[in-house]
């Protein structure tokens, strides 16, 4: 019966597996003056059930990302049962430290969270959430558009945000690029938003939902906003 119950557990594990796969977050940390932002994503290929991982440098003021900040791998190495591809951030993190030591990147400081999308909860296009800490308000209306579908799936995304003050005065950002179209990204959700920990500007995680051979992949990327 045992083993019955381990072989139907592990054939579900298979499933799950090969019907795409779910990128882990991880917050990396900001510069000692909040100025640059790094993040990572790492998980277990879908299509092949190989390590993968993904590290960014983000320059928050101008939401780019810094020279050579961008670092994805795969690596070969057989997965045992029970790794998730954790190894591989830490792997990339490694090679990064010539960027940590550059721009002081803190692995401690991680900011301030005033949004997240819990799993299991019905992601929203549009969220109202209030900041106690500043007495302020936050409006975020997530604004996509699709272009085809299957293979050729494209599609675009920005973000409408409204911040009302103490004061009920009421600043209104755009946030992202509705021009910019991805090749095979189906959908897009706001996963957390954070302030930077000089709480000068703002952090939005975007969840991407990507299509892939297997099935559907969820990845992440950031959108930065100075507030001042």
């Amino acid at each position: 019966m045992k083993k019955v119950a381990l072989f139907f557990i592990l054939l579900i594990s298979t499933v799950f597996i090969y019907a795409g796969d779910i990128a882990n977050y991880v917050n990396l940390g900001f510069s000692r003056d909040s100025s640059i932002f790094m993040f990572g994503q790492y998980g277990i290929r879908g299509k092949d059930t190989k390590a993968y991982a993904d590290l960014y440098t983000v320059n928050v003021r101008k939401n780019i990302f810094v020279k050579d900040g961008v670092m994805e791998k795969v690596f070969p190495d057989k997965i045992l049962p029970g790794q998730d591809g954790l190894g591989g951030l830490l792997m990339l993190l490694h090679s990064a430290s010539d960027l940590v030591t550059k721009y002081h990147i803190n692995h401690i400081e991680t900011g301030r969270i005033v949004y997240i999308l819990v799993d299991g909860d019905k992601p929203k296009d549009r969220l109202e959430f209030r900041d106690f800490d500043k007495s302020t308000g936050y409006v975020l209306t997530l604004v996509q558009e699709k272009f085809g579908n299957g293979k050729t799936v494209r599609s675009s995304f920005h973000i409408n945000l409204a911040i009302t003050d103490k004061n009920n005065k009421t600043r209104t950002y755009t946030v992202g690029n509705p021009n910019y179209k991805r090749k095979e990204v189906q959908n897009y959700r706001i996963k957390q938003v954070l302030f930077s920990p000089n709480e000068q500007s703002l952090v939005i995680v975007v969840e991407k939902e990507i299509l892939s051979d297997t099935g559907k992949n969820i990845r992440y990327m950031v959108e930065t906003l100075p507030l001042k």
